[in-house]
Parts: C-alpha cells; structure tokens; sequence
C-alpha cells in the first residue's frame, strides 16, 4: 500500500486530490501539505524516520504553481536527496510537463483531476514502489485512437488526424491540422506501434505521416519534407528510405 502526501496550496483543490486519494485502494494512508515549504519538512521527517517508519512517504503529489517554493523547486531538491519519494505533478498548466520529465516525475497530471487519470498516475507510482494492493482493470487501447489530455478532460486523437510527431525527452508531441498535444510516450514507442499505419521517422527528432507529406525538397544536399505549411528536415540517415518510400506509393 502507497504512503502519499498530496501539496497544494489552494484549500479546495487538496481536499478534492486528498478525497480522490483515499478512494483508491492502492493508497494506504494519505496527509495533505498547504504549500512546498510544509511539505520539504514532513518529506525530511519520514526519511529519517526510515522507509517504514510512522512518517514514511512513498509518492508526492505535487502541484506546481505556489508562493515561495514552488513544485519544480521541491522537485529539483529531492533529486538530490539519496531514497527520494516518487513524484507525480498535479497542474492545471501543460507548459511544465517536459521540465517534469527531466525531474524524473511518475506522471503528469492536469486539473481538474480526475478519478481514471489520477488512477493511472497511482498504478504507475505501485509498479515502481513494488506495490501489491489489488489492480484496478486497464481496457485495452483503441488502435485507431489516442488518449490526449486538454484542460482537465481527456479527447481521443484519431491517428489518421496526425500529421507528425516530434520528440520531447520522454514525451512526444503529435502534431494535427487542429493543433498539438503532449502525450507521456516515448517517439521511438510510436515508431513501433505506427510504422504499420504509414508513419516513418525521418529525424531523431520527427515521426511523420506519409500521406500527410505534400512536397519533398532537395536543396544542396539537404532532404527536407513539407507537411502543411511546416518545413521538416530530414537526416541523411533516413533520407533514402524516404525517397524508396515515396516512391512505392506513388507507383502502387
């Protein structure tokens, strides 16, 4: 069972982070802090009390924007601690979500929270800490479809809508005609799963849609792609299996 500690310094957000807690029975026991500074002291109280001390601490959820210190801050301190609790970010803002990836957060969880997506943030942070509370069922993935989250609420992205895809550490940006969306999977995971579906990476960086390419530019030994109105450019590593596969598909 998870020992958790929920900070927030709006009132109603933690009690509501706190309730949604205590709901899920991988959570044992969970405490609220009103604000970063509060929740430093408690987090050095359970690591001197031992990992299965009274105070002990498995998991923080954090929120990011607080007076003084704030979630990244916190973060970033407890990197340098030696048996750390895992962290998952609780916001209402998407911008920071690569800084969490690089503060090696859990997940990232946007308001205002839900029960499944806060569920999922829980079984990730059991499978790390080893849990073995009783699972809550996962459906299985829709292929044609991709989870996306959007001011609190999750949308269903179709594949066929994604013109590209672009790296972000270990998460991935798809890119559509209406817009973006930062998603918690690494590039070369969709690499695997969409190469079937038409998708080829072109780039460290960049997994694009062939039927979305609209022009393939050559300029002085450069390989670039237009997708839209967007240029992307292409390494010299994927350049030729680009053009082969252009090629099949205007002759097919």
């Amino acid at each position: 069972m998870l020992r958790a500690l929920a900070v927030d310094d709006e009132r109603p957000s933690l009690e509501e982070l706190l309730y949604l807690l205590h709901a899920d029975p991988r959570i044992g026991s969970a405490e609220g802090a009103g604000d970063a500074t509060e929740a430093l002291r408690r987090i050095n109280r359970a690591l001197e009390s031992g990992p299965h001390g009274p105070e002990a601490i498995d998991v923080v959820f954090l929120d990011i924007n607080m007076p003084g210190l704030d979630g990244l801050d916190l973060a970033r301190l407890l990197t340098g601690f030696a048996r750390p609790p895992l962290v998952v970010f609780v916001t209402a803002h998407e911008d920071f979500a690569v800084q969490a990836f690089d503060l090696k957060a859990v997940d990232y969880v946007l308001k205002p929270v839900r029960k499944e997506r806060l569920a999922e943030a829980i079984r990730r942070a059991a499978e790390l800490r080893g849990s073995t509370a009783p699972a809550i069922p996962v459906h299985e993935p829709d292929p044609d479809h991709i989870p996306v989250e959007l001011g609190g609420v999750t949308r269903f992205v179709a594949v066929d809508d994604i013109t590209h895809v672009e790296a972000q550490g270990d998460y991935a940006r798809l890119h559509t005609d209406k817009g973006s969306h930062l998603i918690r999977v690494p590039l070369s995971t969709l690499e695997d799963r969409w190469r079937s579906r038409g998708f080829v990476r072109i780039h460290r960086r960049h997994l694009v849609a062939l039927r979305h390419i609209g022009e393939l530019r050559l300029d002085a030994g450069t390989v670039s792609v237009l997708i839209g109105e967007e240029e992307l450019q292409v390494s010299r590593r994927h350049a030729r299996e680009l053009r082969d596969l252009l090629m099949r598909r205007t002759t097919s």
